[in-house]
């Protein structure tokens, strides 16, 4: 096993080229550019891809976005050997390129009808633009999601925390188990409850709690 260290771009291009390293720690601000240049360049590289950062404002919804593994400094050796782990078991489930460019979006604040999730699953990471999701359903500590031409993809993270990365892309949770975008709303009945109906005919029940936070959502969306 080598081990090797660069400081800035530069280095850490020539490095990636000369090594082909199979797994990559990596800070967002190196001395001489940020990371994501290095990947102006390098156009195709296979590594499980670790970063590493002091400034957490790089984090959060950007990650969770692009599914990519972070590590805020200072590491603990716990956290750090369990990223050591998962990199190891998921050293042939990767879509780096795709997800290095939802991350570089999310962090430009792109939130155009265009932006893409990256959602892991067991058998590796799928990319699908966020305007395909129609809904997701909480199933105990996982999430499924529903996305056109009848797709699903159950990630191991609970809804909540979809709930907050998918917010700024107008999906509301309606319901305890459910996460609706309410671009993909045909109507809204009141006959029997209250029940969303979905362009693929799906329907999703809205809870009595939830009714209010629902209709202003959808005024502000579609009358403002």
């Amino acid at each position: 096993m080598r081990f090797f260290e660069a400081e800035g771009v530069r280095t850490g291009i020539d490095a990636i080229q000369q090594l082909e390293p199979d797994i990559l720690f990596l800070d967002i601000e190196l001395d001489d550019g940020l990371a994501f240049d290095i990947f102006k360049e390098i156009k195709d590289i296979e590594t499980q891809l670790i970063f590493t950062t002091a400034h957490n404002h790089y984090a959060l919804k950007a990650f969770e976005c692009s599914a990519l593994d972070y590590l805020l400094k200072p590491v603990s050796p716990s956290l750090l050997n369990n990223a050591l782990q998962k990199a190891k078991e998921n050293i042939h489930k990767i879509n780096l390129r795709g997800q290095i460019q939802i991350l570089m979006d999310s962090v430009n604040k792109n939130q155009s009808q265009d932006q893409k999730i990256a959602l892991k699953d067991i058998n590796g990471i799928k990319i699908t633009k966020i305007k395909d999701i129609l809904y997701c359903e909480a199933n105990g500590p996982y999430t499924t999601f529903f996305i056109e031409n009848d797709k699903e993809i159950t990630v191991s993270k609970n809804l909540k925390e979809y709930e907050e990365l998918l917010g700024a892309f107008n999906f509301v949770r309606c319901h305890h188990s459910f996460l609706v975008n309410l671009g993909k709303i045909k109507s809204i009945d009141k006959t029997e409850g209250l029940i969303i109906h979905l362009e693929n005919n799906v329907q999703i029940p809205i809870s009595f709690r939830k009714k209010d936070e629902i209709l202003s959502a959808i005024e502000k969306l579609y009358l403002s």
